[in-house]
């Protein structure tokens, strides 16, 4: 299963939301793939204010502000 992460730098809450889903990461097999939207006029055209940015299977499931309880749930069901 991949995760994507969608970042920029110097975002605090993207750091923050990096811990989490490293700490899932223990739990569930998934590869992290980050992606900074700086490097992308498309990227930062289509997630701009919303970093950072939690997709999964193609299903974007949280952005802003990570919550481990959320994330940990979808990481559940898709790996059902």
């Amino acid at each position: 299963m991949e995760v994507y992460y969608y970042t920029r730098k110097k975002c605090p809450l993207c750091e923050d939301g990096l811990l989490i889903l490293q700490k899932l990461q223990r739990e569930y097999p998934f590869k992290l793939i980050e992606k900074d939207i700086e490097k992308s006029d498309e990227l930062t055209e289509k997630f701009g204010l919303m970093i950072p940015v939690v997709e999964i299977q193609g299903e974007i499931i949280q952005y802003g502000i990570i919550d481990p309880v959320t994330i940990d749930k979808r990481l559940r069901e898709y790996g059902s």
